[in-house]
């Protein structure tokens, strides 16, 4: 919980420092902004991750060929393209997807539009029109996830679009877990017991109880590891007793 912890508080020094220092003048501060952003989802820099500012786009207008020059291009991941602080995001989406449009080959997954105050993320694959999710600075150290396609190890990002769909597997998995924990001898209130305590994770992280995704992280690195029930078993324990203590945690989960 310390690394998740870390995360947000990296997140919202970022937010501040944008308050303190940025105008919001897009040639002028667009790098420095980026760069930042990097650094806050834990990356040396935004070069140091491997991303280009000013990354040449050739392209046709008309019959003639034109070169334009992305703010930000991190392949195969993202594309970011910043606006003036104040301006409208929308009038941009057309230019956004004809720059996506010439990332060929290893075309970035997902596309930024950024005036400094809001964020609008694109799915292109999926829909050219509309974002799959919008937020504002303010929001982004308690709706990491939106972003976490930016995190050094890439995770799979969580947008308000597809919280439906992930509530109602959610639900659907929790229920399939007291079925299983039954048939293997368990008895009902201990596996009652322990999927009450998943139902309230799941709503802790979307009341932001819980730091962004805490629970669903866990999850998700649990079944990727060599061995993921000892794993689940320590993380999940770790998780569950820090959020019966009233003191706020102190270390990291348990690696004994």
């Amino acid at each position: 919980m310390r690394r998740i912890r870390s995360e947000v508080d990296e997140l919202a020094k970022f937010v501040e420092w944008v308050k303190q220092n940025i105008k919001g003048h897009e040639r002028a501060e667009a790098q420095t902004f980026l760069d930042r952003l990097f650094r806050a989802f834990g990356h040396p820099g935004a070069i140091e991750a491997g991303a280009r500012f000013e990354d040449p786009i050739k392209r046709l207008k008309g019959d003639k060929k034109s070169t334009s020059f992305a703010d930000l291009v991190w392949r195969p991941r993202v594309l970011i393209e910043m606006k003036a602080r104040g301006e409208q995001l929308r009038r941009h989406t057309n230019q956004a997807f004809e720059y996506w449009k010439y990332l060929v080959p290893n075309r970035p997954r997902w596309v930024i539009l950024c005036n400094f105050d809001e964020l609008w993320v694109y799915d292109f694959e999926t829909e050219v029109e509309e974002p799959v999710d919008r937020i504002t600075l303010a929001e982004l150290p308690v709706r990491a996830e939106v972003l976490a396609f930016l995190k050094p190890e890439l995770e799979k990002p969580v947008f308000g679009v597809n919280r439906v769909e992930v509530t109602r597997d959610a639900a659907a998995r929790v229920a399939a877990t007291f079925n299983s924990m039954t048939a293997r001898g368990l008895s009902r209130e201990v596996a009652q017991r322990f999927v009450l305590q998943c139902v309230m994770a799941l709503f802790s992280e979307d009341l932001r109880l819980l730091p962004s995704e805490h629970f669903t992280r866990i999850l998700q690195n649990s079944l990727g590891a060599k061995d993921p029930g000892r794993l689940a078993y320590l993380e999940i324990g770790d998780l569950f007793r820090q959020m019966n203590n009233s003191e706020p945690a102190t270390s990291g989960p348990n690696k004994k």
